[in-house]
């Protein structure tokens, strides 16, 4: 081989990228190298991960489905570094107890709070690390009793905390 060409056994130049007569004949890997490729680009079910999600939520808020509304999720939506992801969760009323729950991550529950009767209106901030795109609900229990909750897609451009298979 010289100069990126190959020399095929009759003396005919061949690019380096040309298909040999052996994987014409047999494009079984091939086919099953673009097979596999093309497998790992199909998206997850994302119906299995948010079904995951809800149910998490129902047993934070023991059965009862939070009404939306009234609660506030600051984040960017667009997550350059899934690594540190700074977020903050507020309402403007008095709360009990606030957690954050993640879609896709290993955990579901990122983050649970409680807050004292002396609180008044409640806020957390904290950084957390995101596995990919995906869904953020916020829930919090105001001191009256009600469920309340606030739902954020956010799009992470670097994973983390992936875990290695």
């Amino acid at each position: 081989m010289t100069g990126g060409r190959m020399s095929s056994p009759n003396g005919q130049v061949a690019s380096p990228l040309a298909v040999t007569a052996s994987e014409r004949r047999d494009p079984t890997r091939r086919l099953v190298l673009q097979a596999g490729v093309g497998a790992l680009l199909l998206p997850r079910p994302a119906w299995a991960d948010r079904a995951t999600l809800e149910r998490a939520v129902l047993a934070f808020t023991g059965g009862v489905t939070p009404e939306a509304g009234g609660l506030v999720i600051d984040i960017a939506p667009l997550i350059e570094n899934g690594n540190a992801v700074p977020v903050t969760l507020s309402m403007a009323e008095p709360a009990r107890v606030m957690a954050l729950f993640n879609e896709l991550n290993p955990q579901r529950e990122v983050i649970q709070a409680e807050f004292g009767p002396r609180s008044g209106a409640a806020r957390l901030a904290t950084r957390i690390r995101l596995a990919t795109s995906q869904q953020l609900v916020a829930v919090a229990q105001t001191a009256d009793g009600r469920w309340r909750s606030q739902r954020v897609d956010v799009v992470v451009t670097l994973a983390a905390c992936v875990e290695g298979g």
